[in-house]
């Protein structure tokens, strides 16, 4: 259990059960109070097949916590996390979440749920006013749909827009000069699944109008057996196969998968697969998967992110993933928001995030942004390449460009009858 203390001062880590025969992942993890301590909640997942998603997010946390702590706080106040586990349930999730403003007094949230209990946890954040960051759900309706919007979230994740373009135009680039006309897809049957591919196909046919859609399959989210998913989209006999399954269920899928020889039978591109939560878990990596970035310490390709993916390691023993990444961006926003605002007070760290740009080891430039219409980070490094079974894992990362994701962006949002 990591501590979340300032150096020299002694502290405690307690781990109180959340009622009588709870499981003790079901308990909040508590990093020990002392005075002037300002208590910020997390629910997120940390046990099931995904657990890497809440186990890895909440290391990050505690990674950049400790150095917030050791600088004085934020406002001279010492963060206390109060972490616990929502199973992946939404309707858990949004009690948890309530529980933790209402019971345990917290003053802030960071939502480390996916999508399917991000949107529980916003409801939640509407309702109380709680300041609320957002740090994995990548469906983009959360922050893109104005119905959505409530000035007091934000969302410190890659979106499956910005993903769709960048990886859409890369694989059409690849269509084209390799005749892939037919093209299956594979995703999870929610709100980030259903999204995203929805939106690289739009851009995938903008960019290569010939290209066809001939097979999709939409598996359950955690669904332990695909065997009939693999043999439908062998059936179909596209030329190329589009999915953002993630996590162990995109592990589980390839594992499976590769029991049939589907990579060597059609271009696979998995955008949620250049991540060492899969990279490193499957069994037998194929060659030559085609995949957006998530979190690989050579991309961006910086002293800055490869010092943090290293320190990461050095302190958990394992590599940091793209929740990991995100969860840490999200205390570095709200460090340097509090010290803009000069307040801990919720609204008026709001203000203070929207609009705002900050260092960050994980930006194209070195930098990225809280966009101020619509709450969510931009500038992020986003790219696609062709993954080997071996570190680096990923080599000849193209760079998307957001000057384009912006422009596509905004008509995109338009069309939907965002904007």
């Amino acid at each position: 259990m990591e501590s979340t203390r300032k150096p020299g001062v002694s502290r405690r880590a307690t781990l109180a059960l959340m009622g009588a025969g709870a499981a003790t992942l079901a308990a909040p993890w508590v990093a020990s109070a002392q005075a002037k301590t300002i208590k910020i909640g997390m629910p997120t997942i940390l046990s099931g097949r995904v657990a890497q998603l809440g186990t890895s997010s909440r290391n990050a946390v505690l990674l950049e916590v400790e150095k917030v702590n050791a600088a004085g706080g934020l406002a001279g106040r010492q963060i206390e996390m109060v972490i616990r586990d929502s199973k992946g349930q939404p309707q858990e999730a949004a009690r948890i979440a309530r529980e933790l403003v209402n019971t345990d007094g917290c003053e802030m949230l960071l939502d480390g749920e996916a999508s399917s209990g991000s949107f529980a946890v916003h409801e939640v954040a509407r309702d109380l006013g709680v300041l609320c960051i957002h740090t994995c759900s990548e469906a983009s309706s959360l922050t893109a749909d104005p119905k959505q919007h409530i000035p007091n979230a934000f969302r410190c994740v890659r979106q499956g827009i910005h993903d769709s373009i960048v990886g859409a135009s890369y694989a059409a680039s690849i269509a084209k000069a390799k005749g892939l006309k037919k093209w299956a897809t594979c995703s999870p049957d929610y709100a980030y699944g259903r999204d995203t591919t929805g939106e690289f196909v739009l851009y995938l046919k903008k960019f290569a109008p010939d290209v066809e859609v001939i097979s999709e399959s939409w598996p359950k989210l955690f669904q332990p057996d695909y065997t009939d998913v693999i043999t439908k989209i062998l059936q179909a006999k596209p030329q190329a196969l589009y999915s953002c399954l993630w996590g162990g269920d995109l592990t589980s899928y390839i594992d499976q998968a590769n029991i049939y020889a589907m990579f060597t039978q059609m271009e696979v591109f998995a955008v949620n697969m250049a991540d060492y939560t899969a990279l490193t878990v499957v069994k037998n990596l194929p060659k030559g998967i085609h995949s957006g970035d998530r979190y690989i310490k050579t991309f961006p390709p910086t002293p800055e992110n490869a010092a943090w993916g290293d320190a990461y390691k050095a302190k958990y023993s394992e590599y940091p993933t793209n929740w990991s990444w995100q969860n840490a961006t999200a205390v570095m926003f709200l460090n340097e928001a509090v010290k803009k605002a000069n307040s801990t007070d919720g609204k008026k760290v709001a203000e203070a995030l929207t609009g705002l740009t900050i260092k960050c080891p994980f930006g194209a430039d070195g930098t990225v942004t809280m966009r101020a219409d619509d709450h969510t980070l931009v500038g992020y490094a986003i790219g696609w390449g062709t993954t080997i079974p071996k570190e680096p894992y990923v080599l000849d990362m193209k760079a998307g460009d957001w000057k384009t994701i912006f422009e596509l962006e905004a008509e995109w949002k338009k069309s939907k009858g965002y904007t």
